[in-house]
């Protein structure tokens, strides 16, 4: 019985140190299979990086002011005489060329003055020719008188000859003398009647010349019951309708030139500075997502609102196919008229944060960021001092110290140190 129990005792003894053999040697296996493949990863692991590559752009961003389509100038067609609107031959939206006839205003009371500044004109022309009947009387008389005077006066030479010699009475002679000087009266008398009856037909002239000016009054007047379209263009607006009575100056229609359409914004007298006259600035439209329009300052308005402070700019929009119509929602963005420099994000500076306070202000100008490069096949960084600039939106201006397209380390998984190899992230790869 002692010697079976002492072979208990024994077997017992043996198990137990087999199975502490056994959990001994498995950790040590492990240890001895693992920890060569640790060392091998944290030698030849990379840190990942965010990269991008340097680009030129502007700290300030393009602010969106909008407005609303206008057609570049709307004509008010009115009426220039009274009168009933008989027809009206056109309605909003239909295109109309200058010197299309619109509408048409009863003309009866105008035919009426026509009629009668004509008939005048024939009383005038009557008169006219008394006038000029005269004037041929009056040159009659001249020739008359002028012959009467020349008989007379060679009358009274031959009898003043004839008294000389005794043949005759001095009185005789003396009558035929007085004879001619008579004579020669009646002749100054009928030229200045020649020169008052011209008068009379310059006079006559002039009243048939000022009735023809009252006739071609009358008949343009006429005419303006004839209402036609001043441009080429589009009704935009129909302000009557016919049956109405139209008095002078009345409005009719409305017609827009779409050519080109002008936008009008409002800019703050704070960013005016951006604008000039003839820029080309790029304008969207709602009403054509897909499209982009091109406008150009034409007018910058010399006054601001004194309350809101900002600036009526106008553009304007080439619309050649007339596709823009009036009343669209336009958005416009004046690009920055200051230099560019290279821009990158705050993130990339090594530091830029902690250290942004602890520099002095002689210091804080510079900044540190890591370069991308190529060995061979592995990837580095290299540390790189650079001036910087104003910052603004979480982004900072590069003076000098990187190039437009090298490329810099955005962030990091972990912080980096000149030389540490890294490999690129996939968003690096995409932006590339």
């Amino acid at each position: 019985m002692l010697q079976t129990k002492h072979i208990k005792v024994t077997i017992l003894q043996v198990g137990i140190l087999i199975a502490l053999q056994g959990c001994s040697l498995i950790p040590k296996t492990e240890t001895q299979t693992q920890t060569p493949s640790s060392g091998v990863q944290r030698r030849e692991r990379a840190t990942a990086v965010d990269a991008a590559s340097a680009q030129i752009g502007s700290l300030r961003e393009e602010r969106e002011y909008t407005g609303t389509t206008l057609p570049m100038r709307i004509v008010s067609v009115r009426a220039q005489v009274e009168g009933r609107l008989l027809e009206l031959n056109t309605d909003v939206g239909e295109r109309v060329i200058k010197g299309n006839i619109l509408a048409r205003l009863d003309d009866r009371i105008l035919e009426t003055a026509v009629t009668q500044a004509e008939a005048e004109l024939a009383s005038r022309l009557s008169e006219l020719a008394r006038a000029e009947t005269q004037v041929a009387n009056a040159r009659t008389a001249v020739e008359q008188a002028r012959i009467q005077w020349q008989q007379a006066e060679s009358d009274a030479a031959r009898l003043q000859l004839l008294a000389r010699e005794g043949a005759i009475s001095e009185q005789l002679a003396e009558q035929a003398q007085t004879k001619a000087q008579t004579a020669k009266q009646a002749l100054r008398s009928a030229e200045v009647q020649v020169r008052t009856e011209k008068q009379a037909v310059a006079a006559a002239k002039a009243r048939v010349d000022a009735q023809r000016a009252v006739i071609e009054q009358a008949r343009e007047r006429r005419s303006y019951a004839l209402i036609t379209a001043p441009i080429t263009g589009t009704v935009v607006e129909k302000v009557t309708e016919p049956g109405n009575l139209v008095q002078p100056g009345g409005e009719i229609v409305k017609i827009g030139d779409f050519s080109s359409v002008k936008v009008i914004v409002q800019v703050s007298e704070l960013e005016l500075n951006q604008v000039r006259i003839g820029q080309l600035v790029p304008v969207r439209l709602d009403a054509f997502p897909e499209k982009r329009f091109q406008g150009e300052v034409i007018r910058i308005s010399p006054q601001a609102d004194p309350i809101a402070r900002l600036v009526p700019v106008e553009l304007s929009i080439a619309n050649p196919d007339e596709q823009i119509s009036s009343g669209l929602l336009a958005r416009v963005k004046f690009a920055p008229t200051g230099s560019e420099r290279i821009i990158i994000p705050e993130t990339a500076l090594q530091g830029s944060r902690q250290g942004g306070e602890r520099q002095g202000r002689q210091t804080r100008s510079q900044g540190t960021i890591f370069i991308i490069t190529e060995e061979g096949k592995k990837t580095k960084v290299l540390a790189r001092s650079v001036q910087l600039g104003a910052r603004a939106n979480g982004q900072v201006e590069i003076l000098s110290g990187l190039n437009p397209g090298e490329r810099y380390v955005i962030r990091s998984e972990k912080p980096l140190k000149d030389g540490d190899a890294v490999r690129l992230s996939v968003l690096s790869e995409k932006s590339r």
